[in-house]
């Protein structure tokens, strides 16, 4: 079965998000021993606006990835379709 233009657009944009995410915690680690270091204090920002945007945008188009406390309907995510119900991933060989 072949995946919609939206399952894919959902499954790069997932990738998106944990390749950024992974990124972010490296650079992170690196910081811990090397907080002075400007380059990486910039990769880090770079990284982080890559991240917050692929978030923005995967949210904006498929719904919450997290709770959000601050949101005033916070059981909006309740309204999407769940996992199991009809929506499945598939890998391209």
């Amino acid at each position: 079965m072949m995946m919609t233009s939206d399952q894919k657009k959902k499954e790069e944009l997932l990738n998106q998000i944990d390749q950024y995410g992974f990124a972010m915690d490296d650079i992170l680690l690196y910081l811990d021993t090397h907080p002075d270091d400007r380059h990486a204090i910039e990769y880090f920002r770079c990284v982080q606006k890559a991240y917050k945007d692929a978030v923005n945008e995967y949210e904006s188009m498929f719904g919450p990835l997290t709770y959000d406390q601050e949101s005033e309907d916070v059981w909006n995510w309740i309204s999407g379709p769940w996992p199991w119900e009809g929506e499945q991933s598939y890998v391209e060989i």
